[in-house]
């Protein structure tokens, strides 16, 4: 994820903050000691957010590990100021496998929770001899009660990106078509998105608004992805990889990538070996060069620019495969070569997103003419 950077590494997997997470404490910090509640107080404030953000890595990292049961393995755990992403390589082959995996992140809050019970409820029945029931809250414990109870109950609402709304697709998952399932959960999840915001508007409470624009987007992403996935299963990279491109070398200056990038619509191009035959070095993304470009030297070799960790495509792998290499390297674009060893062809993110809107069009055409015949 973009603008977030690697801060440990727990059970082999990185956790990240984003920058957004960071600006949140330091809001937080600052909202206190503006406030007149002192430094003690404004640290105070800070550390119990760090504390529940370390609630939500447990709670991320219980996705994680259940998901390594299964041979699934997570990318990276991101915090961000509406809790923790863990993002999984893929999603598990059964529906009861998500359904593990997307309960045992609330299963870690509820441990917590019954690990402090005991501490906190003593505290809850002297407070209530005294009268002083509101004031336990300021106590760090029963705040990181309530949060985890808060967590449990917040993330079993049946919408994506909720582990409820996995939950619900899973479930559905197991009587209807994937696709399917997915569509239905995610316009329950729109549906809860859009009470969220009239409740939001109705009382005047701008989380509440925050809240339904982050589930009705998640709900709305996840469709799409999986109706993207689902677009180019079982087809082959032949059907589309691009044919008409060209390459580089890597002694060739920088100079001839801006040459060819301002001639066609070509953006990204294989840099081939030294010698016909030779296995390509890899790709020079239009990003990369841009890059280049920036430090003012347009005589450097194509070479030191190249992108070399993303490897390479055969006209018969499976187009959803080499996709999923791709969005997990960062990507746009990977080689094809042929079974003599040279480029044959290219394959982008955006051809790949092209063939799904035919495909998909193909399709809504069938559906309204059962008779017309595939072209």
């Amino acid at each position: 994820m973009r603008w977030s950077w690697q801060v440990a590494r727990v059970a082999g997997i990185p956790v990240r903050v984003h920058a957004t997470f960071a600006l949140f404490i330091a809001w937080i910090f600052v909202a206190s000691l503006t406030g007149g509640q002192g430094l003690g107080r404004a640290a105070q404030g800070a550390g119990t957010i760090l504390a529940i953000f370390g609630c939500v890595v447990l709670h991320e990292l219980g996705h994680a590990l259940t998901a390594r049961r299964y041979g699934v393995k997570t990318r990276d755990i991101t915090l961000l100021p509406i809790g923790g992403v863990a993002r999984l390589e893929r999603i598990p082959e059964k529906p009861s496998q998500e359904i593990a995996i997307a309960l045992a992140g609330p299963a870690v809050n509820v441990i917590i929770a019954l690990i402090l019970l005991p501490i906190v409820l003593p505290m809850f029945t002297l407070a209530q001899a005294a009268g002083a029931t509101s004031e336990l809250l300021d106590w760090f414990p029963a705040r990181l009660l309530f949060v985890n109870v808060m967590l449990v109950a917040f993330n079993l609402i049946p919408a994506f990106p909720m582990d409820g709304g996995r939950v619900l697709r899973a479930a559905l998952a197991s009587r209807l078509e994937y696709v399917r399932a997915t569509k239905i959960a995610a316009a329950v999840g729109q549906a809860i998105a859009l009470l969220f915001g009239f409740a939001g508007f109705r009382f005047g409470e701008p989380m509440l608004l925050f809240i339904a624009l982050f589930v009705f987007i998640g709900a709305t992403q996840e469709a799409a992805a999986v109706q993207m996935r689902a677009g180019f299963a079982g087809v082959p990279v032949s059907r589309a990889m691009i044919r008409d491109f060209r390459t580089l070398r890597p002694e060739d200056p920088l100079s001839r990538a801006v040459d060819l990038l301002l001639q066609g619509h070509q953006q990204d191009f294989p840099v081939v070996g030294v010698r016909p035959g030779d296995p390509p070095l890899g790709i020079l993304t239009r990003s990369d060069l841009l890059t280049a470009l920036a430090e003012g030297r347009t005589d450097r070799p194509v070479g030191d620019a190249t992108r070399r960790n993303c490897g390479t495509a055969h006209p018969r792998d499976l187009l959803e495969d080499v996709a999923r290499g791709m969005e997990e390297n960062g990507c746009p674009a990977v080689p094809v070569v042929g079974d003599d060893g040279t480029v044959v062809g290219m394959v982008t993110l955006e051809n790949v997103g092209e063939l799904v809107m035919v495909r998909a069009a193909l399709d809504r055409g069938r559906a309204r003419d059962p008779g017309a015949s595939p072209r």
